[in-house]
């Protein structure tokens, strides 16, 4: 009799949140929709990503691929985000590819003789998905950095732009 009331009352507790309009969110979905709120007092950057190089193009990728170039080659238009003590561009990506779903893939810096991130995807645009000389670089403030993308600390104010080359980045003038 104890153990019914006890299911009962765990049932009626359980039926009283569902439908008390309580919003149950993971430790994640809280952070990613509060943790960017941003103030007048914040730091902030603003981020972009961009597969400008492929509009037109298209068929320099997979077939299968060709569904992730967005029509004007935008993935991201420019967005701000709160700065956060010692980021780099890294970190930023990282925030925002999370927070607007988009798929990012990386090599980690503990992987490869640089010591940094290494970007293998964004949008399921990888290294080599538009030919030999294609991948992804970044530029700040329009330039773009010899240091990898999770070495490039930030500051209040930069702009960082995520480019899609399929030139080895003379298309999108990164190139050596």
């Amino acid at each position: 009799m104890k153990k019914d009331l006890l299911i009962v009352g765990f049932i009626v507790v359980i039926l009283s949140i569902v439908f008390s309009g309580t919003k149950i969110q993971s430790v994640d979905e809280y952070y990613m929709t509060h943790a960017d709120d941003i103030r007048p007092d914040s730091e902030i950057v603003t981020v972009s990503i961009q597969a400008t190089t492929l509009v037109g193009h298209e068929n320099r990728v997979k077939p299968e691929l060709r569904r992730y170039i967005p029509k004007n080659g935008v993935i991201l238009k420019p967005t701000k985000y709160v700065l956060r003590k010692d980021d780099t561009a890294f970190d930023i990506l990282q925030r925002a590819t999370r927070q607007e779903r988009i798929q990012m893939e990386y090599q980690g810096a503990d992987k490869n003789i640089y010591k940094s991130a290494y970007i293998q995807g964004i949008n399921y645009l990888y290294e080599f998905s538009a030919g030999e000389g294609s991948g992804w670089m970044y530029q700040v403030n329009g330039k773009f950095p010899n240091v990898g993308v999770s070495r490039y600390r930030l500051r209040d104010g930069d702009t960082i732009d995520f480019l899609y080359t399929t030139n080895l980045g003379d298309d999108i003038g990164g190139g050596m």
